[in-house]
């Protein structure tokens, strides 16, 4: 692939100038692994210009990338091309930001701060993956992790996700439940064909059959979970339901999401697409696509917003994206995912708003660097698992 065209698709998206061209030139270029490693260099010089300047300049930015892109001699090959633009981004999102993160303040900050690690760094803590327990009907209780498999007579597991197959028939319904502990994930497939992908500290109680014309009821006991609803119209009309603590969720053939964490004082249901009724306290909410639902324990209210739903459903790809969201909420979200406790030393940092986009794969420590780059933290300490903002 031509290396003018790289180097202008590049500077183009760095600065917010990329159309649909450059993002699919991008796309090709970036699934080269080495691509990526060099795309990675590219962002992080753009990063620290933009940080050093108070009103950045594009025109100096480019000069700056066009150094340092001609000075690299990498190779690049070329890869199958493909169509849609909602997948260049998630690339981009995924495999480019520098490190994984993204973190601004309102204003500018004219010169990058002195980092400051603590000399009591004693442990390097690692992201989440795919692991779970499972919890028999009879309260035995079976791990799943990556690389180990489970099969009983309706269900394979393969480490990564568990399958179930088969019908209930006549016979009573038995149930399993599935718990993520912080620092997991995982997927599971219902035995009507329902998909569920699990979050960090979730827990979903669910039938390992159902009857066809009969209700399909699961529940999502605690946490964060994304259902892609096998529809009714191939189990007799039986309607599925999630239930979750004080609300219900009734549902046709749909994909939504839900939040429901046991240290959240609000329940989140987001519509991706298809149709759902939340029901509260005998309150019944509608929801059409893009609209989320936020039930409110204290006030013991429920309410109806529209919301941009790939920031709510982008963890399931393997991103977090924050929208001016409190350095608290951010910081419990990375606590879940590498399971760990955060302590805010300096209590106004807890308010503080960022916007950005955290990759799961990304080690905690480089977080950590970055914001503590971000001159939002004067320190940070970490002790096994526990980490110390100050």
């Amino acid at each position: 692939m031509n290396h003018k065209l790289i180097e202008n698709a590049i500077i183009k998206y760095l600065v917010g100038e990329a159309d649909r061209n450059d993002l699919d030139v991008l796309f090709e270029w970036i699934q080269d692994p080495k691509n990526q490693m060099l795309f990675e260099h590219y962002v992080e010089v753009h990063y620290k210009v933009n940080l050093i300047m108070s009103e950045p300049n594009i025109d100096e930015i480019k000069k700056h990338l066009i150094t340092q892109i001609r000075s690299d001699n990498r190779k690049i090959r070329q890869v199958k091309r493909r169509k849609s633009i909602l997948k260049y981004a998630a690339v981009v999102v995924l495999c480019l930001s520098l490190g994984g993160v993204y973190m601004f303040k309102k204003n500018q900050i004219k010169q990058i701060p002195e980092v400051h690690i603590s000399e009591d760094l004693k442990t390097t803590i690692q992201q989440g993956t795919d692991k779970a327990i499972l919890t028999l009907n009879n309260g035995e209780h079976i791990p799943l992790a990556k690389g180990e498999t489970f099969e009983s007579v309706n269900v394979v597991s393969n480490g990564e996700e568990i399958v179930y197959q088969g019908k209930a028939g006549n016979k009573e319904i038995v149930y399993n439940v599935l718990t993520i502990p912080r620092g997991g994930k995982f997927f599971i497939k219902l035995a009507d064909g329902t998909e569920v992908w699990l979050n960090s500290d979730t827990q979903l109680k669910y039938p390992t059959g159902f009857i066809d014309g009969k209700l399909r009821e699961v529940e999502l006991v605690y946490g964060e979970a994304y259902f892609h609803v096998s529809p009714s119209t191939n189990h007799k009309g039986s309607s599925f339901t999630v239930l979750n603590k004080s609300q219900k969720i009734e549902v046709l053939g749909t994909v939504f999401n839900i939040k429901a964490y046991n240290d959240e004082t609000h329940i989140y249901t987001t519509l991706v697409e298809g149709k759902v009724a939340v029901n509260y306290e005998g309150v019944l909410k509608p929801l059409k696509p893009n609209e989320q639902s936020n039930v409110d324990l204290d006030n013991k209210s429920i309410s109806v917003k529209v919301v941009d739903i790939e920031e709510v459903v982008s963890w399931r790809m393997g991103v977090f994206t924050f929208n001016k969201k409190p350095l608290k909420d951010i910081m419990k979200v990375i606590s879940r995912w590498y399971d760990v406790d955060v302590v805010f030393e300096d209590k106004s940092l807890e308010t503080l708003n960022f916007t950005g986009v955290l990759s799961k794969n990304q080690n905690l420590e480089e977080i950590l660097k970055t914001i503590n780059n971000l001159s939002i933290i004067k320190k940070y300490e970490i002790y096994d698992k526990k980490i110390v903002l100050k």
